[in-house]
């Protein structure tokens, strides 16, 4: 998804006419943040501080600076909760400008568009080779394949960006550049997308190790090849109340016998089950986890998820499942390639 965050703000030394053209191009979404020459926030302007304005005497040609409500709500980038999101959201604050530790706007949030402003850092797993769906991947890298109208790396970056996720890393290795020169740098949208090489395979999360610059205390790392509605608001909130140190976003997967089944000991009979159905619970590639789990992905080495995962069950740390109850498609052969393509026009996003 895009939002120009750059259409909210406006130069503390423009006239309240240039700030009532912004106001009135933005219609819903009528609030503007007053910002000095170096994109520091100095206040905001609504309607009701024009009307305020006009009754002190000031005039169309007046300085925006002389209009402005001087104490916005905000967040500060790295420096916030969910739970303060969800009570800006709750309380009607709909459009929240977001500051860089010098107090400079760098995106400004809008939940009209938003569902949520996660305070994770997301890393992307984009380097393998996609073996399975050659010829399709011997000159184009999996995760840019089209499913409908754009890559499919493209539908997991606006998901992400739809929650509010701003902090990224892609990690790349087979046709890198070609990833990198399509994504860019995110500068422009009001978010930091940073990459990761590997020079040798690295295997499904080791490439994490690489990382000495996360903006939050919490990550999430997610496979590139993934189509899925997941809501990573709900996925986040769960780990955070649940205390864990890793959480796996996990597939329902029901197991149906056509059989009696029968509980033994020694040949003795003790229950038995007619049809009975198993459900499992499968690896969806999704997983959100405290920064300091990062300390234990050892560096540059081959090690893949199921590794960390046994590490931290060896040592007693809290895992956690999250059963994925929304639609989600692991796209790794010509199948269900196929069935993406089929599926996508009809996804709630």
């Amino acid at each position: 998804m895009k939002y120009d965050f750059k259409k909210h703000l406006i130069h503390s030394h423009l006239s309240l006419k240039d700030g009532l053209e912004i106001l009135n191009d933005l219609g819903f979404d009528a609030i503007i943040f007053v910002v000095s020459v170096e994109g520091k926030l100095l206040g905001s302007l609504t309607d009701g501080d024009v009307r305020r304005g006009l009754l002190s005497d000031l005039n169309l040609k007046s300085e925006i600076n002389n209009f402005l409500q001087p104490n916005p709500k905000f967040l500060k980038r790295g420096e916030y909760n969910i739970q303060e999101v969800i009570e800006l959201r709750n309380s009607g604050f709909k459009v929240i400008p977001i500051l860089d530790k010098n107090d400079v706007v760098v995106n400004v949030i809008n939940f009209r568009y938003f569902k949520s402003y996660l305070p994770v850092d997301a890393v992307i797993m984009a380097g393998g080779r996609g073996e399975r769906l050659k010829p399709l991947t011997d000159t184009i890298p999996k995760p840019l394949l089209p499913v409908g109208n754009k890559p499919i790396i493209k539908h997991n970056l606006d998901r992400l960006r739809l929650f509010g996720i701003d902090d990224f890393w892609i990690s790349l290795r087979y046709l890198g550049d070609m990833i990198k020169d399509f994504i860019g740098d995110g500068i422009d949208d009001g978010i930091n997308i940073k990459y990761i090489t590997e020079q040798i395979p690295l295997g499904t999360i080791g490439s994490v190790s690489l990382i000495d610059d996360f903006q939050h205390d919490y990550l999430l790392v997610m496979n590139s090849d993934l189509l899925t509605n997941i809501d990573f608001e709900k996925f986040f909130i769960d780990f955070l109340e649940s205390g864990a140190d890793l959480s796996v976003a996990t597939i329902p997967y029901n197991v149906n016998i056509p059989y009696a089944i029968l509980s033994t000991s020694n040949n003795l009979v003790s229950s038995f089950q007619e049809k009975p159905t198993y459900t499992y619970f499968a690896n969806a590639g999704i997983y959100l986890m405290k920064k300091s789990v990062c300390d234990l992905i050892p560096k540059d080495l081959f090690y893949n998820t199921t590794d960390l995962l046994q590490c931290l069950l060896n040592e007693k740390y809290k895992v956690i499942s999250f059963p994925l109850r929304g639609y989600w498609l692991d796209i790794g052969k010509h199948d269900d390639y196929s069935k993406a393509q089929q599926d996508i026009e009809f996804i709630n996003f």
